[in-house]
């Protein structure tokens, strides 16, 4: 059988198992067990030079039969892309999604624009370290703290801090509640992606309900427990005029509003994602 008709066949089985990015699967399945880029695999495929040896191939349709299970695509490579920046992920750690990347990228703005010549930036709930790092990646001036209760996430974030992050940068494995109280009152910025899910509401993908961990996904009965967690966590941390962005499901843009508002924040806004869905909400210490 050809190259490309293992790549076809492939991406025809995902597709069968209802799995809506089939090609692009196949491609960055066949990239990885080759060990080349999506787009030097896809060189190689143009000039007829792409196959896999024996071991390639035993390997490769291992891991289409695991992905036709649903088990997600980061776990099969070991690695996640967010933004600029490739996360180590695996089991017991969440694996960063795009919506989350826009959020990113209101602190990135929100933070470029502070005069502060180092500011200090604290990314709550932090998992694989995507937000933390991102910024990091993105702004070296600024100094990261990112903070991470799961026993089973934190190997994966020490291990992207410790390949990504600027020295100045750490992360902590704690509670949120009472982290980092030597930063009380001098932080410029909180960004949090806390568990937000109701706690009956089972996500219909099975890569996030099946492989995602509870801990990262569930925030009580209507979600919002770490939210108020994280807004109390923010106002102790920040220094007065910084700002706070919080994701959140696409439904609790309103509530999230009215909780900030009634804890006294300013300059409360809702902000839509790519997608136009209400994705996070900002604020003003």
């Amino acid at each position: 059988m050809s190259f490309s008709q293992q790549l076809k066949d492939a991406a025809n089985a995902f597709e069968a198992a209802g799995i809506e990015s089939a090609n692009t699967d196949a491609e960055l399945l066949a990239a990885h067990v080759l060990n080349l880029t999506r787009g030097e695999l896809a060189i190689q495929v143009a000039l007829g030079d792409a196959n896999f040896d024996e071991q390639q191939q035993v390997l490769f349709d291992s891991l289409v039969l695991r992905r036709v299970s649903r088990e997600p695509l980061q776990h099969l490579t070991g690695e996640a892309h967010f933004r600029n920046i490739t996360l180590k992920v695996g089991p017991g750690v969440f694996v960063p999604r795009p919506e989350t990347e826009f959020v990113t990228g209101l602190a990135i703005d929100a933070v470029k624009a502070d005069a502060s010549p180092s500011p200090i930036v604290v990314d709550l709930c932090a998992g694989s370290g995507a937000i933390g790092l991102a910024i990091a990646s993105e702004l070296p001036h600024t100094r990261v703290f990112g903070v991470e209760l799961s026993d089973d996430a934190i190997g994966y974030t020490r291990q992207n801090y410790e390949r990504i992050a600027p020295e100045n940068s750490k992360i902590l494995h704690a509670d949120i509640t009472d982290a980092l109280q030597e930063l009380n009152g001098t932080v410029d910025f909180v960004i949090s992606n806390p568990p937000y899910i109701p706690a009956e509401m089972v996500p219909i993908y099975p890569e996030v309900a099946l492989h995602d961990p509870d801990m990262a996904l569930y925030g009580g009965e209507d979600g919002l427990d770490l939210v108020k967690v994280v807004s109390d966590v923010a106002w102790r941390l920040l220094r007065a005029g910084g700002g706070l962005a919080i994701e959140h499901a696409d439904i609790q843009a309103e509530q999230v509003r009215q909780l900030l508002l009634s804890r006294g924040w300013t300059q409360v806004r809702s902000h839509k994602d790519l997608n136009q869905r209400d994705r996070a909400v900002t604020a003003t210490r």
